[in-house]
């Protein structure tokens, strides 16, 4: 064997060697993804090693994709490949270049999923937008051990560059192997074939795919089984978002008599819908809060085996508990748009509040006439953009953000909760003192990476592993010490500001409504209703729930609830009258107990869906490939019966597509 391959050329077995080298780097980082950040609910080895399998193909087809530019020199060359200066410093440029590009990439992918669940994707251009890449580079630099990292990152490399010079002095010193014409020709031909078959990747009439590995519901084992690098380049585009004309007249009318539209007409495709106002209804203040990365699932209200959240528990049980509400996609800023303008953000790359053609919108905030707008957030509204959203559609909208508080900044989202509410509470005393009704939108942000919590008024402190029960820990899903203080410290803040909105005498005429933005990124759990980890609706599944003593009686509400609907509900319980244009609808609509659905999207094994989801029946379409699906959410979940209920299912497709296709027509043509 040794003979054999001595006597092959020595430039044809540089390619060969350089090739492993590119394969085990990437045999490497799946090794350390498998052994941290794998998880999943799969038990089966089979489909682990199946994962494996096809995962090391497609990282053979990208070492060999990268390793060509080295073998058509090689070939070209011939045995002057070790001999030209020009061809040795070209090669040591191309490959430290590919290694150290390797080595970030497999980094940030691994922080990617560490983040978010998934693996890269072409989303994560939106962390790169004009304005906002100081304020990301300032939450890694306050999340991550950064320089330790970068130090590491440093070493490696140096160690792989001096990996690369010994290997090409090691065979630039080896006697040349000189061929004749056919020889020569036989080993371009078997090398191009190995090349070639190594690319194509499999056994079949059609050539390896990354939806292969795609073969089970997980989506730890989907991600086992992907090449992050190809999958960010097989799912790139460069199309803008759109609407089809076409497409959402074929579907109004299905979503036109769901939301019960005032005048219904396809050719001029017409939303509206006509709220007449309560004057009876008192004028309450209204608060609405956005609770950062607060899910259904790690919180008490949903049995989660840690308790984490008292003080909401507290506030539901004493008002109304919104049990099954959803926002329609996994993103803060998505939410913020979504709830503001009555519409899902289903934008591919960036998010709606970065698209300036889908900044004019007519919203329900707007029209809540004789009251004092706010939003108020610790950090900076130019983060994402979001400072348009409300500028450009609320008229006379009072911003609060960094740099009008007294208090100092606490991390780069700004001051912390605690005093963010401290500082809000001044100014909703202030309104109410004067007898000026407000509407505040007031987002909190430090359940979120760095996970910054402070003492508060001083009582607010930490747990260790010493101070928690580590077996029910394991089963609630959470997947650090920190994030479960982070969230510990988020209801911290939801019962200071009650506290305070009792001291400064607002809390009995003021409507508080709490929503997560999304869920937060957490390990297998089982304790929900539904097996909403394996759905993937998790993601989208948030906690919700009302608060306003002696003007809501207790209750929970299972009718499922769309972020969407936050405004219509708030106007309609201060009594305002109000056009919606979009596609929230009120929560307390008691004709739509049985008959309603919310618009959600998710992604599950790396693939998008959108869905619509209602008391019974979940019906998804998949945007990459089409694929519909009905499950049935009081029988099995987890089983298509698409085929069992046709008409159903039928039914269902049509008014998911005219969410889908209403959504993509009134994000550019809702314009004031």
């Amino acid at each position: 064997m040794q003979y054999f391959w001595k006597n092959i050329p020595r430039y044809i077995r540089y390619v060969l060697v350089q090739t492993l080298y590119l394969f085990l780097l990437m045999v490497m980082f799946r090794l350390v993804f498998y052994l941290f950040f794998f998880k999943t609910t799969i038990t089966s080895s089979a489909d682990i090693i199946k994962a494996w399998y096809l995962g090391t193909k497609f990282d053979l087809r990208l070492a060999l994709i990268l390793v060509i530019p080295v073998a058509l020199t090689a070939v070209i060359a011939r045995n002057c490949f070790f001999t030209s200066k020009a061809i040795r410093k070209a090669m040591t440029v191309y490959l430290v270049a590919v290694f150290t590009g390797l080595t970030l990439l497999y980094i940030l992918d691994l922080g990617h999923y560490d983040y978010l669940g998934i693996r890269l994707d072409p989303s994560i251009l939106r962390f790169l937008a004009k304005g906002e890449r100081a304020d990301n580079a300032r939450m890694v630099w306050q999340s991550y051990p950064v320089v330790r990292g970068f130090l590491g990152i440093f070493v490696f490399l140096f160690l792989l560059l001096r990996l690369q010079i010994r290997t090409w002095k090691r065979f630039a010193a080896q006697p040349p192997v000189y061929l004749r014409n056919w020889p020569f020709t036989g080993y371009v031909t078997a090398l191009t074939l190995l090349v070639a078959a190594g690319i194509y990747g499999n056994f079949a009439y059609f050539p390896l795919r990354w939806s292969q590995a795609m073969f089970t519901r997980d989506n730890g084992v989907t991600s086992l089984g992907l090449n992050p690098i190809l999958y960010f380049a097989s799912n790139f585009s460069v199309e803008g978002d759109t609407y089809d004309i076409n497409l959402t007249r074929k579907y109004y009318p299905a979503i036109a008599n769901y939301l019960k539209v005032d005048q219904p007409d396809a050719d001029k495709l017409n939303f509206v819908r006509t709220v007449p106002g309560d004057a009876s209804k008192p004028k309450l203040n209204v608060v609405l809060v956005m609770l950062e990365s607060t899910g259904a699932a790690p919180t008490s209200l949903y049995n989660n085996p840690m308790q984490a959240t008292p003080n909401m528990q507290r506030l539901a049980d004493s008002g109304i508990l919104f049990k099954n509400f959803y926002v329609p996609a996994i993103s803060t800023a998505k939410t913020v748009f979504g709830v503001t303008t009555g519409l899902p953000d289903i934008t591919a790359v960036k998010t709606a509040s970065r698209h300036p053609k889908m900044l004019d919108q007519r919203i329900i905030l707007d029209q809540f006439k004789g009251y004092e707008k706010l939003y108020l957030l610790g950090g900076n509204t130019n983060w994402a953009n979001i400072r348009a959203v409300f500028t450009n559609n609320v008229e006379g909208i009072n911003i609060h953000e960094e740099g009008m508080y007294k208090s100092a900044k606490a991390d780069v989202w700004g001051i912390s909760d605690y005093d963010l509410i401290t500082e809000a509470s001044e100014i909703f005393k202030a309104n109410n003192d004067q007898k000026k009704p407000f509407v505040a939108f007031l987002q909190l942000a430090d359940n979120h990476p760095p996970y910054t919590t402070t003492s508060g008024a001083g009582d607010f402190k930490k747990l260790t592993e010493k101070d928690i029960d580590m077996a029910k820990f394991k089963k609630s899903g959470f997947v650090s010490i920190d994030q479960f203080n982070a969230l510990r410290y988020e209801d911290y803040n939801v019962g200071h500001l009650i506290d305070m909105a009792r001291k400064d005498g607002y809390l009995n005429n003021t409507v508080f409504m709490f929503f997560g933005d999304h869920n937060c990124i957490l390990n297998p759990y089982t304790f929900m209703p539904l097996p909403e980890y394996e759905l993937a609706t998790g993601g989208v599944h948030v906690t919700a729930f009302m608060y306003s003593p002696g003007h809501v009686a207790p209750q929970v509400i299972s009718t499922p609830g769309s972020l969407l609907d936050v405004y219509p509900t708030m106007a309609s319980m201060v009594g305002l009258p109000y056009k919606n244009y979009t596609l929230g609808t009120n929560l307390f609509d008691s004709t739509r107990v049985n008959d309603k659905y919310v618009f959600v999207t998710y992604l599950r094994n790396q693939q998008p869906y959108y869905s619509i989801i209602g008391d019974q029946y979940l019906y998804e379409i998949n945007m990459t490939t089409h694929a519909t699906a009905l499950y049935d959410l009081k029988g099995d979940p987890l089983k298509n019966i698409q085929a069992e209920k046709a008409d159903t299912a039928k039914n269902l497709d049509n008014l998911t597509r005219g969410f889908y296709e209403s959504t993509r027509y009134l994000m550019f043509n809702n314009k004031k």
